[in-house]
């Protein structure tokens, strides 16, 4: 065996004996800066006790549940409940829910990041919090690795490698990275699947599903929520992640998308290495794109790879329609000659070319102020359900555009459109699939990380040429000639209403068969009718109580209660005006129809 598989430090004193996994002592939490506790460890083995993590995860739940119960009582703030008070223990709740997903293991961290990308569902302070999960997990024991490995490919690990560092490079919440070496001699990265992720991950979904339909039947929380929409999305999304052999498919899609394009690499798949649980990838090292001082001393251009990260993105959503769903700064680098490297495919989203239009309808509604415009985008995206009144909706949004949207569409924050956006969605029927909040996270990533690089950036600058280019295409006209734009604008709308008039004539007898449509009928021959029943029977009351207080007054002034009588003929003479003022109505009223 070659030396480089005994290249493995030995463990400090006692951490054999005492049967504690060697990588305990090295796994730091970057959220924290503490070592991790000997609860995040739980879950990190291969068998999982269904009845210990149903009660690790329903204790989470209710604690929750009480916690929120108690946020709602006055009470329980000291010296009374303030919005102050209330966004500070909201603050400490999302602290306090990050670190609980860390604890509970990989199920929980990946739901977290998905949960990351709902700010239309969830306060800003947990989703703020939430997007810190990009954290290192403790690390497999190697011996776990290999056996993983040799189950998968059905050979011993020197069979297949000429070396394999028992280390591992990083490990994530799925996963770890070892770096080895073929026997033709090329260097690659041998990606491994946790021992009993797939065991995991069904036990924790079967009772996830059961909190998910608690949540859905609440009267409160249920109320405008599609609680198991958003986990059955979820469920498909974890579960695509985690078989290797898909992402060394989508890893291969995004290769060939960019062939023609020499600033961008991604990682040769080797696919006899292969497996569901064991992903074998080029070995391609590079600079991390966050690592500013790594990239100048490289000599490298920190405001040309801003640049071409965003003519990336653009690419991949604008006109592949296949992008990377995780563009954190951990899965993008630069390479000793200046070009772009992309990492983990497990993620990636697909958006077909009428969604792409749609969302640029969405970007230029928002940066003109057009409230219209970006209702009607967001009902084709299906990020809107439509309701009998839109227009409180509409309201909404074109109060958010008028006092948050001041600035020219070039000068315009990728991340300030994407706050606003789900500051309007929030408390309203919005329901933004799982690819649209990919999308806007992937923007307001790719802008954070530009400016990042280069101050100066500017996301929607890069962004134009791009949107303006498809809005074209889409018309088919050019923008320039004013009246042909315009007229083809107008073309493009009437045609598109007349091939989307069907469907929405099949939608309509649908909704009439389910008994979902509401029909609004007025007739004013009905409506006088009506009104004057009314009338006549508010006069018919006057009438009683004129009588009632008049043979009231006549019997106390025969009996001497004269101040009696007196109250009693003030109020009949009262009622009566009003039954005259009535009845001029009612005859003015019939003068009228």
């Amino acid at each position: 065996m070659p030396k480089r598989y005994k290249s493995r430090p030995s463990p400090e004193k006692g951490d054999r004996a005492e049967g504690v996994a060697f990588p305990k002592q090295i796994a730091w939490s970057q959220a924290t800066g503490k070592p991790y506790s000997d609860k995040a460890y739980r879950w990190n083995r291969e068998n999982y006790s269904r009845h210990r993590r149903f009660l690790d995860i329903w204790a989470f739940v209710l604690t929750l549940l009480f916690e929120l119960w108690l946020d709602s009582k006055p009470w329980s703030y000291p010296g009374g409940m303030t919005d102050a008070k209330k966004a500070v223990r909201r603050r400490k709740q999302a602290i306090w829910i990050r670190e609980t997903f860390l604890d509970l293991g990989p199920t929980f961290i990946k739901v977290g990041q998905l949960f990351s990308t709902r700010a239309d569902l969830f306060p800003a302070e947990y989703v703020e919090e939430l997007t810190k999960l990009q954290d290192k997990v403790p690390a497999f024991m190697y011996e776990q690795a290999e056996a993983i490995i040799e189950q998968d490919l059905g050979k011993k690990v020197p069979e297949l490698y000429r070396s394999f560092d028992r280390i591992p490079l990083a490990a994530a919440s799925l996963g770890q990275v070892h770096k080895a070496q073929l026997h033709s001699g090329e260097e690659v990265v041998v990606k491994v699947q946790r021992p009993g992720l797939v065991k995991l991950f069904t036990i924790d979904l079967e009772i996830l599903r059961g909190i998910t339909r608690y949540f859905q039947n609440h009267p409160d929380w249920g109320r405008g929520r599609d609680w198991l929409g958003i986990y059955e999305e979820c469920c498909r999304i974890l579960w695509e992640e985690i078989d290797y052999l898909n992402e060394g498919r989508n890893a291969d899609t995004f290769r060939r998308n960019f062939r023609g394009q020499d600033w961008v690499k991604v990682p040769r798949v080797h696919w006899r290495y292969t497996s569901p649980r064991v992903l074998t990838l080029e070995y391609l090292p590079g600079i991390k794109i966050s690592h500013y001082e790594a990239l100048e001393t490289a000599g490298l251009d920190r405001k040309a790879l801003a640049q071409m990260g965003a003519r990336a993105y653009l690419q991949q959503l604008l006109n592949d329609g296949f992008f990377h769903a995780d563009p954190h700064p951990g899965n993008i680098a630069a390479s000793p000659d200046g070009a772009l490297i992309f990492y983990d495919f497990g993620m990636m989203g697909k958006i077909k070319s009428n969604i792409r239009e749609q969302l640029m309808e969405t970007l230029f509604g928002i940066a003109q102020k057009d409230a219209d415009r970006v209702v009607s985008s967001l009902v084709e995206l299906g990020a809107l359900s439509p309701i009998e009144d839109m227009g409180p909706v509409r309201r909404s949004i074109q109060y958010m555009l008028d006092n948050f949207m001041d600035k020219p569409f070039e000068n315009q924050s990728v991340a300030a459109i994407t706050d606003d956006l789900y500051e309007i969605a929030y408390d309203q029927p919005f329901r933004f699939p799982a690819t649209f909040t990919f999308v806007m996270r992937a923007f307001s990533t790719l802008e954070g990380v530009g400016k990042g690089l280069d101050p100066e950036f500017n996301f929607m600058e890069v962004a134009k040429p791009f949107a303006m280019q498809l809005m074209t295409e889409g018309n088919g006209f050019d923008p320039a000639n004013s009246l042909l734009g315009e007229l083809g604008r107008q073309a493009a709308q009437v045609s598109s209403t007349a091939l989307g008039l069907p469907r929405r004539i099949e939608e309509t007898l649908e909704k009439l068969e389910r008994g979902d449509l509401r029909v609004r009928v007025r007739s004013t021959e009905t409506d006088r009718i009506l009104r004057r029943v009314s009338s006549s029977q508010m006069g018919t009351t006057y009438a009683l109580i004129i009588s009632a207080f008049t043979l009231s007054a006549t019997i106390l002034f025969v009996n001497n209660k004269v101040v009696l009588a007196a109250i009693a003929a003030i109020i009949a003479a009262t009622v009566a005006v009003a039954l005259f003022r009535l009845l001029r109505r009612m005859d003015k009223y019939e003068r009228m129809f």
